[in-house]
């Protein structure tokens, strides 16, 4: 049996397992289609389709998805 730390089983993963979005290798990539469904179902949760770019990359996307997020559990 091997000594190796597994860190998918670790409780409390080091600091590189959530990278900003901006230091992405492929974050200048066009978003993925699972980033456009769920950014077109939070727009229109929402009713901020103006929120919705189907331009976006995975960067963008994930900020803007971020972004929308928060709006969700805060509404004005």
């Amino acid at each position: 049996m091997s000594d190796a730390h597994n860190l998918k089983l670790d409780q409390s993963p080091g600091g590189n397992i959530e990278k900003d979005p901006s230091d992405w290798v492929s974050g200048d990539d066009a978003m993925t289609g699972a980033q456009t469904s769920y950014l077109k179902t939070l727009s229109e949760e929402l009713d901020a389709p103006e929120t919705f770019d189907d331009n976006l990359t995975k960067a963008e996307a994930s900020r803007r998805i971020d972004e929308l997020k928060g709006r969700q559990s805060n509404p004005s």
